[in-house]
């Protein structure tokens, strides 16, 4: 570890003179500055919660400019470090975190209480378990300053979910206090450690065996990337001695880093990887050496359920990849309004503007996205049926697309910085390093697009969620039944298109396409009636002008030498990069073009 000291001491927003100082971000209020963010939660939270929510979002986005940006600088910075001995000669390993890190632990895990609210009552002052959309916008705002922590986090709170759901009520009595501690020294942290070097995303070949030896489990075998390497518990997959091939042969075991004597356990870290991004965050190879395991639920349906474990990662990465959108949007935004070239605000230029509208648009679609699949998931974890199929497409879609999106966004909003934006004084290069990650976590883009398309094909959630957005699009006041077809025919369209593929046989080769079309089309319609409900509540419709934008620019063949509509991107481009209210009336004509 560096022995260089990295100041962590959130400095004060700095104030030039001199108009030539690049702007900074330092010290501004990203909850005022995210517009979008305060009109649209509120649509997907009880009015009770988003009430006793409102303080706390404050107060971590309060943090995001100074203190969490400070430390998550010093921690990628200084990443952890793997020791195998004592100073004794004793073989006891352990990873040594930064102490930036471990303070955004702190404020993760213990003030904030991310990977507990979900499980149990009286996190942030709150009588019982907060809903999915509260913990997700936590993290939207935790993410725009440190990505790394967000993994153990996410994985914390999902190895929670799967114990509870599937594990032996033993199980879950002995670990639940403390993977729901506030206080870090009685708490536990959870892992996922299922990638092998030779099945890769063919989990199907996983190669690691449990045997039974002596009525316990044990677990032989190399797991080739196991981020939080340390976690006081992972989530594994293996295979039983004498089970059959492929994904029906795997058991889902659960993996204590320490035995109840308060020995490790027989696997070791065998290297940390040197990663492009999240390098604050513990990654590495694990060699298991019989361990000691726990079986989790049937043992027949490892694979399945681990499948929930993956799926709930999923979407948190699909949120990470919308926080990372925002942050990269707030900083580019920021440097448009106050930099001046050739006499006028960067803003002002048409060519800047349709920059950041370009960026504006998957940042938006990303923040609806995301909180109408923690809302649907709310619905199906409370035993709605009709919502199940809805939050099993709908996670794989965001992972696939959201992530996508973020390597562009965050590249592009580097560019308005210029030349300061490359260099790692800034926050620019650790976006587009992290960025990078979303789309490998949990399957890459190939994988969850044919995930996308096996929902399809089992129980047609592509057509059931076109038909419930439709009909609640249909039954929104306000909107004619011009509008109506405007956005909600391409969704239909994107769900006939999977049923063409699927019928042609074609939907291997055509899954990125089908995935594409009906997450574009998803957000469209989602954005289409939260501009009627932002509306009622406060005058303004500019929802309605993004959701027109996904039409044209992410659903609509353009011709390559036509020339854009001057006069209507620029009245457009003016409203949307203003933050006074859209009214619906303008909003209405505009999108109706």
């Amino acid at each position: 570890m560096s022995s260089r000291k990295i100041d962590v001491v959130p400095q004060e927003a700095e104030h030039h003179a001199d108009a030539s100082a690049l702007p900074d971000t330092r010290g501004l209020d990203f909850f005022q500055a995210d517009l979008s963010f305060r009109q649209v939660l509120p649509l997907y939270l009880a009015a009770d919660v988003a009430a006793h929510l409102w303080p706390h979002l404050r107060r971590l986005a309060a943090m995001l400019g100074g203190k969490l940006d400070a430390l998550a600088d010093a921690a990628d910075k200084n990443p952890p470090v793997l020791h195998h001995r004592d100073r004794r000669g004793i073989d006891r390993q352990w990873i040594e975190k930064h102490p930036a890190y471990e303070e955004m632990e702190r404020i993760a895990f213990g003030e904030f209480g991310l990977a507990a609210m979900s499980h149990r009552g009286g996190v942030l002052g709150w009588p019982e378990p907060l809903p999915p959309a509260a913990k997700y916008a936590l993290t939207y705002l935790l993410v725009q300053a440190e990505f790394g922590l967000c993994c153990p986090v996410s994985m914390t709170d999902s190895l929670t979910r799967s114990l509870v759901k599937f594990g032996d009520p033993a199980l879950v009595a002995r670990y639940l206090p403390a993977l729901t501690s506030q206080d870090l020294d009685a708490s536990a942290q959870g892992a996922m450690f299922m990638t092998e070097q030779h099945a890769g995303s063919d989990v199907g070949q996983v190669q690691t065996v449990a045997r039974r030896e002596r009525g316990e489990w044990r677990l032989y075998g190399d797991k080739w990337f196991c981020s939080n390497a340390d976690a006081d518990l992972a989530m594994v997959l293996a295979r039983p001695e004498g089970a059959g091939p492929g994904t029906k042969g795997l058991g889902l075991f659960l993996l204590p880093r320490n035995l109840p004597d308060g020995s490790q356990n027989a696997y070791r870290i065998v290297r940390l990887k040197n990663k492009l991004g999240t390098r604050s965050m513990a990654s590495g190879e694990i060699k298991l050496e019989g361990a000691l395991a726990y079986p989790i639920g049937d043992m027949a349906k490892g694979f399945v359920q681990m499948a929930d474990m993956i799926n709930n990662s999923r979407l948190s990465n699909g949120v990470r990849a919308a926080g990372l959108m925002r942050r990269a949007l707030t900083e580019a935004r920021h440097v448009a309004r106050e930099r001046v070239a050739f006499g006028k605000r960067l803003e002002d230029l048409p060519l800047m503007r349709r920059q950041l509208l370009k960026l504006m648009v998957p940042t938006e679609q990303a923040l609806s996205f995301f909180l109408y699949t923690a809302e649907t998931l709310r619905r199906a974890d409370a035993g709605e049926t009709a919502a199940k199929p809805l939050a099993r497409i709908l996670t794989p879609l965001i992972k696939y697309r959201a992530c996508r999106d973020a390597r562009k966004v965050t590249g592009d909003a580097m560019e308005v910085r210029g030349g300061a934006g490359y260099i790692e004084e800034w926050i620019d290069p650790r976006l587009l390093r992290d960025s990078h990650l979303g789309s490998i976590w949990e399957g890459t883009s190939n994988v969850v697009a044919l995930d996308v398309l096996r929902s399809a094909r089992k129980d047609g959630a592509h057509h059931k969620l076109a038909e419930a957005l439709v009909a609640e699009l249909a039954a929104t006041r306000g909107l004619a039944k011009a509008q109506v077809a405007l956005f909600g025919g391409p969704l239909q369209r994107a769900a006939d298109f999977i049923d063409s593929a699927i019928k042609a046989k074609l939907s291997d080769r055509l899954a990125r396409q089908g995935a594409a079309l009906l997450y574009h089309a998803t957000s469209a319609v989602l954005m289409a009636r939260e501009a009627f409900a932002i509306h009622a509540a406060s005058g303004d419709a500019r929802r309605l002008l993004l959701a027109r934008l996904v039409l044209d620019h992410r659903l609509s063949a353009r011709d390559a030498f036509a020339a854009d509509d001057a006069d209507w991107f620029s009245e457009v481009a003016g409203l949307l990069l203003s933050d006074k209210p859209v009214p619906l009336e303008k909003a209405l004509s505009l999108s109706a073009r």
